[in-house]
């Protein structure tokens, strides 16, 4: 039987390719001790332009792309996967037709996968903030939304579980403020007095999403930072991203983390000695693209994170054949995980899976087949079948303990 979690609001080594990866753990084999547990994100691109649309898209099994998405999460089989670009819909309607009508259903001859836990919350994206947050001299649409979106929950996110989430102990970061970051990176000058008191840190959310393996248990800190792009030269996105991220280095570090609070009013971040896994499209590369220096080394660099390096042969293949602004890069194409306009920026590292470093990293991939391999029919080339983000594994060895 499925049982299912939903918060709703109370307002509105190297793995070098993509062949099918089989799970390495279950459930039942976490009670008996120490387990291998594959974390995965996934930005796979199921947002729609209208709301309802992707509720309707899911309604059947017929939509072209949420299938071959599907047959991805099915062909690399993680435990615990954060779904970004998924749009949020009251209830976890589109949550679960998603499971019922894709997951569940065996895709392009890959065997059905099951998720009996799920969360998914609002997301600041579309949300009306009722000032000029562009300054363009109106109010109104997505750019002055408290995330950009066309409607509330466009772009939202999703996580899906074979593990049990705690649902009394989930914490959401939806509404903290960014002002009240110390040393927030606010554009100078762009915000008046007035939009300060409302202007929201997170684009999406920031979740921490406990989840219970064997007598473990590992947080689930996902988000998805702003693009630092499609702004001017205040660069407010690019800050953004930064301190969206910045935001999970000081939770997780001990003595940071006293100024923020949770919508539920509760202050602090992670207790010490937590496990936990920073998941999601962070939109930033350690090297090339618009981010602000050093916005993501702030988690490869953190003391208690470990990058565990995902790469394909799938990334240096592409970047290899579609040159542009790829040849210009300082970074090791094997690490990218988006493939964007080879123009600018080109393809770069966004995704990332960064366990803590008492969940041991024993394996890790990118989901980028190379061309001759018949499971590029799953990610190709623009227009993409699936996404222009490639899913993003990392097997971590969860030690027993209380």
């Amino acid at each position: 039987m499925r049982i299912s979690f939903r918060a709703v609001a109370v307002t509105a080594a190297l793995a070098t390719t993509a062949a099918v990866v089989p799970a390495q753990a279950t459930p039942q084999a976490a009670k008996a001790g120490a387990a291998t547990v594959r974390v995965a994100t996934y930005n796979l691109s199921l947002n729609r332009a209208a709301e309802g649309q992707l509720e309707r898209d899911l309604s059947t099994g017929d939509d072209a792309q949420a299938r071959a998405v599907a047959e991805v999460i099915q062909r690399t089989r993680p435990d615990i996967v954060l779904l970004n670009e998924f749009d949020y819909v009251p209830g976890g309607v589109a949550a679960d037709l998603f499971r019922d009508n894709y997951l569940e259903v065996g895709q392009g001859g890959a065997d059905p996968v099951e998720y009996p836990y799920a969360y998914v919350a609002p997301s600041n994206t579309g949300v009306p903030s009722g000032f000029d947050l562009n300054n363009d001299g109106t109010v109104g649409g997505g750019d002055d939304a408290f995330g950009f979106g066309l409607f509330p929950g466009q772009y939202g996110m999703a996580v899906l579980s074979r593990y049990p989430i705690l649902e009394d102990d989930v914490r959401t970061f939806q509404h903290f403020l960014w002002k009240d970051m110390p040393g927030a990176l606010l554009p100078p000058g762009w915000f008046s007095p007035e939009e300060l008191e409302v202007v929201r840190l997170s684009s999406k959310s920031h979740w921490d999403v406990p989840v219970q393996v064997g007598r473990r248990v590992v947080h689930v800190l996902a988000s998805h930072p702003t693009p630092p792009t499609f702004d001017g030269p205040e660069d407010r996105n690019g800050r953004r991203n930064h301190d969206e991220i910045r935001f999970w280095a000081d939770y997780v570090a001990p003595g940071r983390a006293s100024y923020i609070y949770d919508d539920d009013g509760v202050r602090g971040g992670l207790k010490p000695g937590s496990a936990f896994v920073i998941l999601g499209d962070q939109n930033s590369d350690p090297v090339d693209g618009d981010s602000v220096p050093g916005a993501i080394q702030q988690l490869l660099e953190h003391p208690r994170v470990v990058d565990p390096l995902p790469a394909s042969e799938g990334a240096v293949e592409a970047a290899e054949l579609q040159g542009g602004a790829n040849a210009a890069h300082g970074g090791d194409p094997a690490y990218d995980t988006a493939d964007f306009a080879d123009t600018a920026p080109g393809n770069l590292r966004a995704d990332y899976v960064l366990p803590s470093r008492q969940l041991r990293p024993v394996d890790a991939g990118v989901f980028w087949p190379v061309r001759s391999d018949p499971l590029s029919r799953l990610t190709g080339e623009f227009p993409f079948p699936t996404s222009d983000h490639r899913l993003v594994w990392v097997d971590v060895r969860v030690p027993a303990g209380g």
